[in-house]
């Protein structure tokens, strides 16, 4: 569909949260959705980065202290959430990511890409719910991957405990769980009559801090660099700029007549880029008796009580 961001509506009155706002495709829809009139939480890792990144938004906006490798962080960023809304968020677009890092864990000893990926942002999601539940209509949106769809899916091993790791297999776990965890809450806001939107998006191969950030994470030394510096420059040549790959979480955030359950993402060749439509998600993810499983698991490993239940 011919979209792009001028046809977003006015948001006037309306509070959005955005995780990953420092840079990137967080940065960019955080700058759209002030310029359209809503007022946003950048949610921000490093306070410094955070500061530099609200300088370039010209609408109303403010930081949020937010990492989501750290759970009590987490808890204390929706807690500042509720007090700074007055329990009335409108938009919630789950959009931070790490990407094919070295083996390392979060703060709460999980693997880095599962527990920053899908266990921060499920927990977060929960946590601002009743912020969420305070606004009719109010749209959770959460970032998926086309990576979603290259690796298999454990959920006896989610956190890769038993197999050998692999950076892009736990990557595209993350991204899996991020798909199943929309479409689960989806599921179960319905059946407890929410009005409440939750969907997804992808962003096809952007041209984002992201993917040479974790080229140079893991090439170590003068070689390595020099064959990341090759990676960033090759990366530039066939992905799309951070103003076209960030249309399908805007079109998901703000376009009317959007339903629960949907993913979004570009319609060109492998969904690499191209006019936002709809995405196709891999059989798996729409697995209703698998996104019950990662639920329940998700809720026994953050210690936070998922809602809607």
């Amino acid at each position: 569909m011919a979209w792009s961001a001028a046809d977003i509506p006015d948001l006037s009155g309306k509070t959005a949260l955005v995780t990953g706002a420092n840079s990137g495709l967080g940065l960019r829809t955080a700058q759209v959705l002030s310029d359209r009139g809503a007022h946003v939480l950048m949610a921000c890792r490093s306070v410094e980065r955070g500061r530099a990144a609200l300088a370039t938004v010209t609408g109303a906006a403010e930081l949020l202290d937010l990492d989501l490798a750290d759970l009590a962080s987490v808890r204390a960023a929706a807690a500042q959430v509720r007090e700074r809304t007055g329990d009335r968020l409108d938009l919630l677009v789950n959009n931070a990511g790490v990407m094919v890092p070295p083996r390392s864990t979060t703060a709460d000893g999980f693997e880095l890409q599962f527990g920053t990926n899908h266990l921060g942002h499920a927990a977060l999601t929960w946590l601002v719910m009743p912020a969420l539940r305070g606004v009719p209509g109010a749209r959770v949106v959460t970032l998926s991957s086309i990576a979603h769809r290259n690796q298999g899916f454990d959920l006896d091993d989610l956190d890769f405990q038993h197999r050998g790791y692999r950076a892009t297999a736990a990557y595209a776990q993350s991204k899996a769980a991020n798909l199943l965890f929309a479409f689960e809450l989806h599921r179960r806001a319905q059946a407890a009559g929410l009005d409440l939107v939750s969907v997804a998006a992808h962003p096809g191969l952007a041209s984002t801090e992201l993917a040479s950030n974790s080229a140079r994470a893991r090439m170590a030394g003068p070689v390595g660099r020099g064959v990341a510096a090759v990676v960033r420059a090759g990366t530039r040549l066939v992905t799309a700029p951070v103003d076209r790959a960030v249309l399908p979480q805007l079109y998901a955030a703000t376009a009317p007549g959007v339903t629960g359950g949907q993913y979004y993402g570009p319609t060109g060749p492998g969904e690499m880029f191209g006019a936002v439509g709809p995405a196709k998600p891999r059989s798996l993810v729409l697995d209703p008796t698998i996104g019950r499983t990662l639920w329940v698991r998700t809720a026994e490993l953050t210690g936070v009580s998922p809602d809607p239940a």
